[in-house]
């Protein structure tokens, strides 16, 4: 019986992604479990159920977007990961996968020269790593 992943674990350009759609360890209070953990650089941040969006797209997979960053007035920056339907062939727990990644600054509108009329800049990362089906860490 063919199986499907509730852990993905990418890198790629210096950042790290641990993803499950079911989450990790205990639930916090108001925040639910653990569903992504994020690292650039310096920067680790972990969202919870809450500051999680995911959208199913037909044939192209699942998006889980983010917010990084807000700022009252300068904008926000998200990242929204694509995750591949992925099937696991039966006896295999993990197969390796490649996905991108998009980083969109949201700018609030500023006049030219300072910005222009377009609101959203993209970034795309490629991402190698791993599909798991197996127990979740705590």
């Amino acid at each position: 019986m063919t199986e499907v992943p509730n852990q993905y674990y990418l890198q790629g350009s210096g950042i790290s992604v641990a993803y499950s759609p079911v989450g990790w360890g205990p639930p916090r209070l108001n925040l639910g479990p653990l569903i992504l953990s994020y690292q650039h650089a310096s920067q680790t941040q972990a969202f919870y159920s809450d500051g999680v969006q995911t959208t199913v797209v037909a044939d192209l997979g699942t998006i889980v977007s983010v917010t990084l960053a807000s700022a009252e007035l300068l904008g926000s920056t998200t990242f929204s990961l694509l995750i591949p339907d992925v099937l696991l062939p039966e006896g295999d727990n993990s197969v390796p996968i490649t996905t991108v990644a998009i980083t969109t600054l949201h700018r609030l509108f500023l006049p030219v020269p300072f910005g222009g009329p377009q609101r959203e800049v993209y970034t795309v990362t490629e991402l190698t790593g791993t599909a798991v089906n197996g127990p979740l860490p705590v």
